[in-house]
């Protein structure tokens, strides 16, 4: 997947299990430390989020890059993006995308300590094509926001989670 963005080289995991091997422990970790920036991919013409590249939270200098794909991968890397290089390789398209660091929806969290990390496995009462799907929530004094799988790109929600997902907290 290149998608012109310095440093993302995802590796999709699939499943609760997969996911809380490879990165709960780390992810645990972020609890204590403040966020302190955010970036999000928006085209330049419109402002239009898209959705399809990872989001950026920084956590007093701990970066951690999220990314849904697919029905129900995940991909969360560490340290690797570098959102202050241009993002390359779209000149055939229309539109020019470039890091923001702006979403009302994240921005209320910005400067907020983080309380707990948590992921989350959709399991709904009647099966449906996003059964199984995992996503991130980070849970804060003043709320908590979470970054789903929007079925092949990411959705930032916010609020009280839809009863619909199993919480498996991570560390505390």
């Amino acid at each position: 997947m290149d998608i012109g963005i310095s440093g993302f080289k995802p590796s999709f995991l699939v499943g609760i299990d997969a996911v809380r091997q490879a990165h709960g422990s780390r992810l645990a970790r972020l609890a204590g430390r403040r966020l302190t920036g955010l970036e999000l991919v928006r085209f330049v013409e419109d402002g239009y989020w898209f959705a399809e590249c990872p989001v950026v939270l920084d956590f007093e200098a701990v970066q951690v890059e999220v990314c849904h794909s697919k029905f129900d991968e995940l991909s969360i890397g560490w340290d690797t993006i570098d959102t202050a290089t241009t993002i390359t390789g779209w000149e055939w398209f229309e539109l020019t995308p470039q890091w923001s660091h702006s979403d009302e929806r994240l921005e209320p969290f910005v400067g907020q300590e983080l309380y707990e990390v948590a992921l989350l496995e959709w399991r709904p009462a009647d099966h449906d094509l996003a059964a199984g799907t995992v996503a991130v929530e980070f849970v804060f004094a003043e709320g908590c926001l979470r970054i789903v799988n929007g079925l092949d790109e990411n959705r930032i929600e916010v609020g009280v989670a839809h009863p619909d997902y199993v919480r498996h907290r991570l560390g505390r």
